[in-house]
């Protein structure tokens, strides 16, 4: 009888220790398990877009990891200039605007619908023939649009810098709308395949 005690005892002591460390200590106890330490394992994301020179470079808290031309706007469609934080994704979208254009991998980052999305017209880039978004390669869209959902949107800044035959100046307005304010087209909510309301796809 003594001896079951003497065992609940120490199993109970045991209980009460692992307890407290998980209370105490819980992404210490489980980083990297996907769990508690989930948040602590994410980084922050920073998208630079050259305008002038039509480069992307992609860094990961404050280390480069990506280098990769881009499109940017053409003259008459302004790809605006600022520092914006992501504001949705999607996998999938097409563009109602410009005949079911596909826009793999999309990341928004303007409520006005401009995102950084894949392009198949690969040839193009490096020149700023788009109709205001930030178009890259498929593939380095897909590898974009995976950093951006493992560390997050409020995460990743999107910089945008230097002009372009696109560039229109503040409180003008360009062929996709005033680029002072967001558009009444706007995205409203972001499903797995799109939005109730199309955002522009250019």
């Amino acid at each position: 009888m003594r001896k079951s005690f003497d065992q609940l005892k120490r199993i109970s002591l045991l209980l009460t220790a692992i307890y407290v460390a998980l209370v105490l200590f819980p992404v210490t106890a489980h980083a990297g398990s996907g769990f508690f330490g989930a948040e602590a394992n994410r980084a922050a994301v920073l998208v630079y877009i050259d305008k002038t020179n039509q480069q992307m470079t992609v860094s990961l808290d404050g280390a480069e990891r990506y280098r990769w031309p881009v499109s940017t706007g053409r003259a008459g469609y302004s790809t605006p200039s600022g520092t914006y934080t992501a504001t949705s994704m999607n996998e999938i979208w097409y563009s109602k605007e410009f005949d079911n254009a596909p826009m793999p991998h999309s990341i928004f980052f303007m409520k006005d619908g401009h995102a950084i999305h894949g392009s198949f017209e690969v040839k193009n880039l490096g020149k700023p023939v788009s109709h205001g978004c930030v178009r890259i390669s498929p593939q380095n869209a897909a590898i974009l649009y995976e950093l951006v959902r493992e560390n997050g949107l409020e995460n990743t800044k999107v910089v945008l810098t230097g002009s372009s035959p696109g560039a229109v100046a503040r409180g003008q307005t360009s062929r996709r709308g005033d680029s002072s304010g967001p558009s009444s087209d706007a995205p409203s909510h972001n499903r797995s395949q799109g939005y109730d309301r199309s955002p522009w796809s250019w």
